[in-house]
């Protein structure tokens, strides 16, 4: 990265709050799970290799660069994929426009409207905090009897880096589908 970016990126990142207006779709409360239909849109994919939580400054950056190439508006949250790292931005509905493709390692995504299981939380965010999350909400999701999982989990993230922790909104998210119902004896 070159000086002027190392010394830019703090300041970036403390502006990343203010400058992610838009928001996909509302927060899950801290605390609450929930089901919540996210609807459909463009996401811009920033892939890495292992860990999200080892990568994330990598994978930041690339996303970054694309949106402020093409003026487009930042939007929360950010979406991450821990184990197979990844991040994603969402780009709202007026800036889908300004995509103009795969760029470098950024990929565009078209995704349908998805049904997921969403457990909110107020902590850091780290590969700790993600799994207390996660195992609570597939405890939470295992005694729904119309749903059942349909993927892996997932991080949502609300805020930059520089937000303090206490402030700090997260979710993470399961895909579901319906249960298959079971013939009766």
């Amino acid at each position: 990265m070159p000086s002027f970016l190392r010394v830019l990126w703090p300041f970036l990142l403390l502006a990343l709050p203010a400058m992610a207006t838009d928001q996909a779709f509302p927060p899950t409360a801290s605390g609450v799970s929930e089901l919540k239909t996210l609807p459909a849109g463009v996401l811009l994919k920033s892939p890495g290799r292992g860990n999200y939580f080892e990568q994330a400054d990598n994978l930041f950056m690339p996303l970054f660069r694309y949106i402020s190439k093409h003026d487009i508006a930042m939007t929360s949250p950010v979406e991450a994929r821990i184990d197979d790292a990844a991040m994603f931005f969402w780009v709202g509905e007026g800036q889908h426009a300004k995509v103009t493709g795969n760029e470098g390692t950024v990929e565009v995504q078209r995704v349908p409207e998805r049904r997921v299981a969403s457990r909110g939380a107020k902590s850091s965010y780290s590969r700790a905090n993600f799994e207390k999350i996660r195992d609570e909400l597939l405890s939470w999701l295992k005694t729904r009897p119309d749903v059942e999982a349909a993927g892996e989990p997932y991080a949502v993230y609300w805020h930059g880096p520089f937000t303090p922790w206490f402030l700090k909104r997260s979710e993470v998210h399961v895909p579901v589908r319906p249960r298959a119902s079971t013939p009766a004896s």
